[in-house]
């Protein structure tokens, strides 16, 4: 979800490092560990790549190295396994690199696999925990290197190892390995398959700590951002609130812990457009914050309410409150700090909205400056968000060309980030519809065809935006003639929006009259025939017929008609649905293409 920023974590946080003490230790997910101790988890949004970090350890090296620890038989030996791991930890922590310590890495999970193989070490068959904690190590090395793809694997192994019900230990580590498994999938885009790796991880825990344990909290809150992540709002929603009630049961009133959930649950109602609980959450947030003596936290909520309060139309009260987030950022940050130029962006679409375009563009250029010269500590996510909202208010005040070069710089700082392949396809989107717009269909195409590609990888190919895009891309290959491969496009645009929209919305509406004028020009009358007569069935018995759109469809299924020699087998409809019950509604304008009949 392009945009979001975490409640919790702040913008300026540093990066992870790869970091290994002094005693031998067992390594598990960073923000795994949190949730079975008492610190915080790391918010999920935006990803970073995961980092080997310290846990719990049995091992130790109880006996000199092996003479020859690089010849394969010397893997047998029970002691290679840690004496490896311990010279991977030294590797990293002198600052060699991780290279070197990928390949101790391996050998040691090699030893211990084959340890385990052949029963050395293990007590009354117990899995060797070792070697699930050396398949943690490796799997975050590989992720430090940004080679994720050869880190799922090695978790997927991982997490076969342990059995939670024989105690605490393999609970422990089975959670562990769950959420750094869900971590490499978020990393690699693949949100769905990051999520049930959290919720398989939650459920672990659960079982071992009891549904009421402040750890709990922490996992149902890190996991409601995944969801929100994935506009997963009705479980985000579910997550959010059982994360309050732990806390409120642990914690003392107004705590930082419950502030930081309602912050959260605002972000929720206000995506279900729940905008007055949204505004009930943050306001008691806020009061929280204040308690706390956390002013910039204060001012961050204000931004959250004054774009509460423009979504309701409520526009003085929305200024006030970014007003008064802007004067605790300049006097705290400076001025030339990304959380400014953030509320500048804001202020310009509020100034936009209420006809003051002067302003608004002066808004707008006061951010750029900002971005153009950022701070240190300022990341590319933060600058490409921002570009990003700008470009919006450049394309609403009929600037495209201007709102196109924000949305190019953009996707050029994120290509080379981890985790970001939804968001450019995202922004690739947008720009295939701009591009289309000033009739540069085959930029269009081009655009519109490589945010499907990253969609298609990052496991996103049912949801309803890829049906859209595909319907997108379709229409610029009308416009270049390119037939075939839109007719492709526009069935299978077709499967998704079915399933996910149903056949009555509107975006499947129009993707059915792009397919059958398709298959007109293709030739195939009696395809576009069935197609234009099952929309005008819809229309007839469950949409009504006062919809414009209605004879539109009706002239052109008589014309194909005609042509093919044939009458429509009409059937009698009761008087209820000759009605359109959204008649009385502002129709939205619709663009066509004469003769054809295509629609955006």
């Amino acid at each position: 979800m392009p945009g979001l920023v975490s409640v919790k974590t702040p913008p300026d946080a540093p990066p992870l490092r790869i970091s290994v003490p002094d005693t031998p230790t067992q390594t598990q997910p960073q923000r795994s560990e949190s949730v079975f101790s008492n610190s915080k988890p790391a918010s999920p949004l935006p990803r970073r790549p995961p980092s080997p970090s310290p846990s719990r350890s049995k091992f130790s090296p109880r006996k000199p190295p092996p003479d020859n620890p690089h010849s394969d038989s010397a893997l047998d030996n029970p002691d290679l396994g840690p004496f490896l791991l311990k010279l991977a930890r030294d590797t990293i922590a002198s600052g060699e690199g991780p290279t070197k310590a990928l390949d101790y890495a391996l050998r040691a999970s090699k030893s211990f696999e084959r340890c385990a193989a052949a029963g050395a070490g293990a007590v009354d068959g117990e899995p060797s925990l070792d070697l699930a904690m050396s398949l943690h190590v490796l799997a975050a090395i590989y992720s430090s290197l940004g080679r994720f793809e050869e880190a799922v694997p090695v978790l997927e192994r991982a997490i076969q190892v342990p059995d939670p019900p024989r105690g605490a230990d393999h609970a422990l580590a089975a959670f562990s390995g769950h959420m750094q498994l869900g971590d490499t999938f978020s990393m690699l885009g693949q949100v769905d398959r990051s999520i049930a790796c959290y919720e398989e991880g939650l459920k672990i825990q659960i079982e071992a700590l009891g549904d009421t344990d402040p750890r709990v909290g922490e996992t149902c809150r890190y996991l409601a951002e995944a969801h929100v992540q994935a506009m997963h709002f009705d479980r985000a929603e579910e997550l959010c609130k059982k994360t309050l009630e732990i806390h409120r049961a642990h914690s003392e009133p107004a705590s930082l812990e419950e502030a930081s959930d309602r912050r959260l649950m605002a972000l929720i109602c206000e995506a279900k457009g729940d905008y007055e609980s949204a505004l009930e959450h943050l306001v008691l947030a806020s009061m929280a914050m204040i308690a706390n003596g956390q002013d910039t936290e204060v001012a961050a909520i204000d931004v959250s309410i004054g774009n509460i309060y423009m979504s309701l139309c409520r526009y003085d009260e929305a200024l006030f409150s970014y007003q008064k987030a802007l004067t605790v950022f300049k006097s705290s940050k400076g001025d030339n700090h990304p959380s400014v130029a953030s509320v500048f962006v804001r202020l310009a679409d509020l100034y936009h909205r209420t006809g003051k375009l002067r302003d608004s563009k002066s808004y707008c250029e006061n951010s750029l400056r900002i971005y153009a010269k950022p701070v240190p500590g300022t990341t590319v996510e933060e600058i490409a968000g921002g570009l990003t909202e700008i470009s919006a208010i450049y394309e609403s005040v009929d600037e495209p060309e201007e709102a196109l070069k924000l949305l190019q710089k953009a996707t050029k700082m994120l290509e080379d980030k981890p985790g970001q392949q939804s968001t450019i396809a995202g922004i690739e989107a947008r720009m295939g519809v701009m591009f289309y717009v000033v009739g540069r269909y085959d930029e269009a195409r081009n655009s519109f065809e490589s945010a499907i590609a990253k969609l298609r990888a990052s496991g996103e190919r049912k949801s309803a935006f890829f049906g859209v895009v595909l319907n997108q891309m379709g229409l610029a290959c009308v416009q270049l003639f390119k037939i075939d491969e839109a007719a492709e496009l526009f069935e299978e645009a077709r499967g998704i929006l079915e399933q996910e929209c149903g056949p009555c919305h509107q975006d499947t509406l129009g993707l059915y009259s792009n397919l059958a004028a398709t298959y007109d020009a293709m030739g195939r009358v009696d395809d576009a025939i069935e197609i234009l007569e099952y929309v005008l069935k819809l229309r007839e018995e469950k949409l009504g017929i006062a919809n414009p759109d209605f004879e539109d469809e009706k002239r052109r299924l008589a014309e194909l008609l005609k042509e093919a020699g044939r009458t429509r087998d009409r059937k009698a409809k009761s008087l209820e649905n000759l009605i359109d019950p959204s008649s009385k509604k502002k129709k939205e304008v619709t663009k066509r293409w004469p003769g054809l009949g295509f629609r955006i």
